[in-house]
């Protein structure tokens, strides 16, 4: 029993190796401003890179570096309330995560035996944001403007930072495509920790404490907090502008991975 365990640990060990990869696909979001659209007319194309180790032939490590963009807009909304909102945004997703990897099936790269899986995987990450709004044919960063009233007496609560934790979580299916080529093929949700992804979550600010905090920039925070297509926007203050929830993203597409390093391979007598 103990050479047993002695040969399966070299086995194991013998199948550890390293991919380096890029990714294509695409990312979106799900928030205020698109609550329900899985890859929708906002889906927009996403790139980045890759770094697997292959434990064995179950366990697989990653880093990744990904780079996408999220956008919606009220205005194309099924939604009347969101089209009288009239809200729009688009922001970079920039994110660095690690994550764990499960094979279903047995999976070594390189071996037409075990030359295919689908897969698990979650882990933890950090992004950067910059919700940006549309004014005219120019695009203006949100998150300076406090277009809910971030930081003055009438909402106490600091701004928002651009830079965010997020679990990352999702399925996929991975191949051999040669001996040391793989290509993956996945879906990942980001769950996040902030509700601002979109620049709204919160209610409607007065736009006399907007003019009176944000100095030359108060009459573009005003325009830019309450773009509603209502008469009366004063009747706004303080009605739900977001519904305080946290917003999500995705990345979903292809990751091309090539082998960089194994270590040897088992014994001719093991096989």
């Amino acid at each position: 029993m103990l050479a047993g365990i002695i040969l399966y640990s070299s086995v194991a060990f013998s199948q550890r190796s390293i991919e380096l990869g890029g990714f294509l696909g695409c990312s979106f979001y799900l928030g205020e401003l698109n609550p329900s659209g899985f890859f929708n007319q906002f889906t927009r194309v996403a790139g980045g890179l890759a770094v697997r180790y292959n434990i064995n032939n179950r366990l697989s490590v990653r880093g990744n570096l990904f780079f996408g963009t999220v956008t919606a807009d009220d205005s194309q909304s099924p939604s009347a309330s969101q089209r009288e909102r009239n809200l729009d945004f688009k922001s970079p997703i920039d994110e660095l995560s690690a994550q764990a990897e499960f094979n279903f099936l047995e999976y070594t790269l390189g071996d037409p035996k075990h030359s295919f899986s689908p897969y698990i995987f979650a882990g933890f990450g950090v992004f950067e944001m910059n919700p940006q709004g549309l004014i005219g044919s120019q695009w203006v960063a949100l998150q300076p403007l406090g277009t809910e009233g971030q930081g003055t007496s009438a909402n106490p609560k600091r701004p928002y930072s651009l830079t965010q934790p997020a679990i990352p979580f999702g399925i996929g299916i991975k191949a051999n495509f040669s001996k040391t080529i793989c290509i993956s093929l996945e879906w990942g949700m980001r769950k996040t920790f902030t509700g601002y992804i979109d620049d709204v979550s919160g209610t409607y600010a007065n736009p006399s404490v907007l003019l009176a905090n944000r100095g030359a920039a108060g009459p573009l925070a005003v325009e830019m907090a309450d773009k509603s297509l209502t008469a009366d926007k004063a009747a706004d203050v303080g009605e739900q502008r977001g519904d305080g929830k946290d917003d999500w993203y995705s990345f979903a597409g292809i990751v091309l991975s090539f082998k960089l390093r194994m270590h040897s391979k088992p014994c001719a007598s093991y096989n």
